[in-house]
């Protein structure tokens, strides 16, 4: 009991060892298989809905409301006590652009081309890439590299802008809001299974450990009907 009283409840004692990120994506509902036919909405439905309640704390209303705009490119690092509530950096959904939901509330289903979305771990005090911003590219995993076509990812080129960095712990950083990187597949092949891994890069980051399907990377398939 009293070695539980030296231990702080806002951040770890040990993080000299802090494990690389593993990595979601949204939606997920029935696993890591996204199946559905373009022309029948009900298959595609679930999928749009999950992704709205998803983004829903991402509003520009709302980050605007709760969250401030911070300086792009640099990690926001915050001093004081580590009891004080700590600010967090705005991630407006406006910024996934054609993923955002907004000007197409079905995400690109309705058309076959569906947005998915990647979110790292939070892992407290963690900077990522060393000084340089993570990024994600996708690769067919299993097949033919053709089956995938082009991905353009959001905001940006896909990356993680430092400034949602470092975290630190819910009790503090009540209002933060993971940063996110929109992948947008524009031209998947039809009526075909396509696995699909989506990888972070990045100094630091490991993308390669079979054992552990999540660590650095996703692994999930894509079957679009017509």
């Amino acid at each position: 009991y009293v070695m539980l009283l030296t231990l702080s409840p806002y951040t770890p004692r040990y993080r000299d060892r802090v494990s690389p990120p593993g990595v979601m994506i949204r939606p997920y509902l029935n696993g890591f298989t996204i199946a559905f036919n373009v022309s029948q909405p009900n298959t595609w439905q679930p999928y749009v809905d999950s992704l709205h309640h998803f983004l829903a704390a991402y509003d520009d209303k709302v980050q605007e409301e709760k969250n401030i705009e911070c300086v792009s490119g640099q990690y926001f690092i915050q001093g004081g006590n580590e009891s004080e509530e700590k600010k967090a950096c705005q991630f407006k959904r406006s910024l996934l652009q054609n993923c955002s939901g907004i000007e197409d509330p079905t995400f690109g289903y309705s058309k076959g081309q569906p947005c998915i979305l990647l979110k790292m771990n939070r892992i407290i005090g963690y900077r990522p890439g060393a000084g340089v911003p993570v990024s994600v590219d996708c690769k067919v995993q299993k097949g033919n590299e053709s089956d995938l076509g082009s991905v353009d990812f959001y905001p940006g080129n896909g990356t993680f802008d430092l400034m949602y960095y470092p975290y630190y712990g819910k009790f503090t950083h009540v209002n933060y809001t993971s940063p996110l990187v929109a992948m947008h597949f524009t031209d998947v092949k039809r009526n075909c299974l396509v696995s699909i891994q989506c990888s972070l890069n990045g100094k630091g980051i490991i993308n390669d450990l079979n054992s552990d399907r999540f660590l650095g990377r996703i692994i999930f398939t894509l079957s679009i009907g017509k």
